[in-house]
């Protein structure tokens, strides 16, 4: 996919406009978060803020979003949510738009940074250590039973990182694994246009439209570890098929 550069007007108005509005909400509003969880460490409150969060900056980079699909996620259900990831505009856009609430599944690096890393452990997401495959498997694994156990719906951008291309990149078997190890359905998320608002490794917002397309959830019943590479790979063929649908 070919990126298409903003114009001059366009990065004057990120830099001077954009992206300050949106650092500042992005303050305020996890500072807030952070203080509340002492009295409301989660529920519907947090969910509140971070809707609430997700709303203004959409709202500031010019993304108008709809969602098809809602139907496939049932109200009491947990999953292992899988989506592809074209942009720093998939974060608002999944925390405003999923009908369900969930956590992120996060290198434990980001617990190191300011306000985002405040926000990573006091909202209780999750993180892996990469320190070494024994930490990583041990962080995987702790994962999973709380995803068990609690009941956790938890967000997996499954190939690692951002598009650098707008092209979708190979799954990673993340999702696969915490998927067979914690019993949890995968529910396939296609995100379509967060690309043309902001490519990565970009400053120039240029507004648009967002879709997030929801498939219906895939079981892990009687998968076990040793066939997760088969399970990512039908992850992904169905997050292709939603992005192509």
């Amino acid at each position: 996919m070919v990126r298409s550069r903003g114009t001059p007007a366009g990065y004057i108005r990120s830099w001077l406009f954009t992206i300050p509005v949106a650092v500042l909400a992005t303050a305020f509003m996890i500072t807030s978060a952070v203080v509340t969880s002492v009295f409301a460490p989660g529920g519907r409150w947090q969910v509140f803020l971070y809707r609430t969060w997700a709303s203004m900056v959409l709202a500031v980079f010019g993304a108008r979003v709809r969602v098809r699909g809602a139907e496939h996620l049932q109200p009491g259900q947990n999953y292992v949510i899988v989506s592809n990831h074209l942009s720093l505009v998939d974060t608002p856009v999944m925390l405003k738009c999923l009908p369900v609430p969930f956590k992120f599944l996060a290198k434990r690096e980001l617990l190191k940074v300011p306000f985002i890393g405040w926000y990573l452990s006091r909202a209780g997401h999750l993180t892996v250590d990469r320190a070494s495959l024994r930490s990583s498997i041990e962080s995987m694994n702790e994962c999973a039973r709380l995803i068990r156990e609690r009941g956790l719906s938890v967000l997996i951008f499954a190939e690692g990182t951002r598009s650098m291309t707008g092209e979708m990149q190979r799954f990673k078997d993340g999702a696969a694994y915490l998927a067979i190890q914690s019993g949890t359905a995968v529910a396939p998320v296609a995100l379509v246009g967060t690309w043309d608002i902001l490519p990565a490794k970009d400053s120039c917002f240029r507004g648009g439209d967002v879709e997030v397309r929801i498939g219906e959830p895939l079981s892990p019943a009687g998968l076990t570890l040793k066939e997760r590479g088969a399970f990512t790979a039908q992850m992904e063929e169905r997050v292709r098929a939603l992005m192509e649908a």
